[in-house]
């Protein structure tokens, strides 16, 4: 059997949601709960908008209309992962450990909330390093 073969048997067998279930296929199967991706990719969205904000206002006074652009992005992106993490928060069900995807989500709203600040206040320095006339 070829290879890619194998490969493609692999990719086509259905994840396996709990360790229980991935016993009997191997350990590099097991992906994590659903609430756990969830809360993982809120957190990875969350911190993209930390770093965009980051770069957004180191590079306020520079000339182009891209220091505008990346605050609106970095305080879209940053209220976008806060808001996951706050809703799942909302809907978990039990506490750390239990794979409900609590620390994620909560590391998710506070890396939001930078984010969306970072956003804000390079925003709030765009406007006033504007040029008038």
């Amino acid at each position: 059997m070829s290879v890619l073969l194998v490969l493609a048997a692999q990719a086509a067998s259905p994840v396996c949601t709990t360790p229980a279930e991935c016993a009997g296929q191997g350990v590099d199967t097991f992906l994590g709960t659903p609430e756990r991706i969830w809360a993982s990719v809120a957190a990875l969205v969350a911190l993209g908008g930390v770093v965009i904000g980051w770069l957004a206002l180191r590079s306020v006074r520079r000339i182009g209309n891209g220091r505008r652009r990346g605050a609106i992005v970095a305080l879209m992106v940053g209220l976008t992962g806060g808001l996951n993490g706050a809703v799942k928060l909302a809907v978990a069900d039990g506490g750390l450990g239990t794979g409900n995807g609590v620390f994620g989500a909560a590391l998710a709203l506070v890396l939001g909330l930078v984010g969306a600040a970072l956003g804000g206040l390079a925003l709030a320095r765009s406007r006033r390093t504007e040029p008038s006339g």
